[in-house]
């Protein structure tokens, strides 16, 4: 049998499992506004146990050192989990804007900069005494596991997920669509004409894993753009020269979910000007936040219920692969779990925007 025809006969056979607001942390920064409303917000929205908000005091500002990072974030968050007894049954956790984004250090393949979403994912190790090294990547124990129930000690991580866009109102807006996600509309992929096999074969997988009927695929130069009733969607973003736009003037549906292989997309949610557009990098002036590349936000703005970023250069082979993510979404799989089953490293430079139990429920 197939690797690919294995997959298929797991995704028909994948029964998602259920999540509660009790297997989710929410952290809370203290110094920030911002984070404060959208943890208030999303607790109450999902019904969040008091003891499941953790507040922390971290810098307001998206950058952080190493040491700031296990002071002020991994330290007060394992505080929280343990002393609350909440090591085991939290599952996901829950960043509110305000949160730092990303822990500075050295940018290369074996260097040690990450965000802090990805290091985060690694706490239950540690919490357990784990010794992870800094440099690189560690192997994601729930990469590909689209059959199994995430649950613990089985896969000794958390799944991390931010709830963060431009505004508060586009974090509400967010938590407000995840709520009333169902299980229609199309899945759109985008390939970029063949010049990257590896992630057009990842798109390509995708389209053979989803109902024929519900799959919008192109392979031509041709940028998708004003598509009708999205629900999931998959590109090459900027990185696809003929890619022109901003903004790709999609109708988004309450629950859709996106993922781009683009090495910058997460870099911040500082709002650009209106009139930004993206650019190349040969030329400055088109850069925003040190970067001409689409940003994860735009999509969460546009309408979008969820996306993956990276806050640097990840490597295509660490970008979220399509061909598990949105099938396992279809399938029923919360966000969180559907994500990081397409996502082979941790303590790296990853991304999840959303609310972690958001779900389609399954195939009707």
């Amino acid at each position: 049998m197939s690797v690919l025809a294995g997959i298929v006969l797991v995704m028909a056979s994948l029964k998602p499992a259920t999540a509660h607001p009790a297997n989710v942390l929410v952290v809370v920064n203290s110094v920030s506004a911002l984070s404060r409303s959208i943890g208030e917000y999303y607790s109450r929205r999902r019904a969040v146990p008091p003891e499941n908000v953790c507040t922390i005091t971290a810098p307001d500002r998206e950058s952080i050192t190493r040491d700031e990072y296990n002071r002020l974030v991994a330290g007060p968050v394992g505080v929280c989990l343990r002393s609350r007894g909440l090591i085991e049954p939290v599952l996901y956790i829950a960043l509110t804007q305000g949160v730092p984004l990303r822990v500075k250090g050295t940018i290369s393949p074996d260097g040690d900069n990450a965000s802090v979403d990805s290091e985060l994912t690694l706490l239950y190790g540690r919490l357990h005494g784990v010794n992870y090294p800094l440099k690189g990547t560690i192997p994601n124990p729930f990469y590909r596991q689209v059959n199994a129930d995430f649950r613990h000690p089985q896969f000794p991580i958390y799944l991390v997920t931010r709830l963060a866009a431009y505004n508060f109102a586009g974090v509400r807006a967010m938590i407000d669509r995840s709520l009333a996600a169902k299980n229609v509309g199309s899945f759109v992929l985008d390939l970029r004409s063949g010049e990257n096999e590896g992630g057009d074969a990842w798109l390509r997988n995708t389209a053979i894993l989803l109902p024929a009927e519900r799959v919008t695929m192109d392979e031509t130069e041709a940028v998708l753009y004003d598509r009708k009733r999205v629900i999931g969607y998959a590109s090459w973003g900027s990185n696809d020269k003929h890619r022109k736009q901003r903004h790709l003037g999609f109708s988004w549906l309450p629950g859709a979910i996106a993922t781009e292989y683009v090495s910058t997309n997460g870099r911040t949610f500082a709002r650009p000007p209106e009139l930004w557009n993206i650019g190349s990098w040969s030329d400055k002036s088109s850069y925003f936040a040190n970067a001409p590349q689409t940003l994860t936000a735009d999509l969460i703005h546009d309408g979008a219920t969820g996306a993956s970023g990276h806050v640097n250069e990840p490597y295509l082979m660490y970008t979220p692969h399509p061909d598990y993510v949105l099938p396992a979404y279809y399938s029923g799989r919360n966000l969180a779990e559907s994500f990081y089953a397409g996502i082979p490293g941790l303590s790296w430079q990853n991304i999840v925007v959303g609310d972690p139990l958001c779900s389609l429920g399954p195939p009707k």
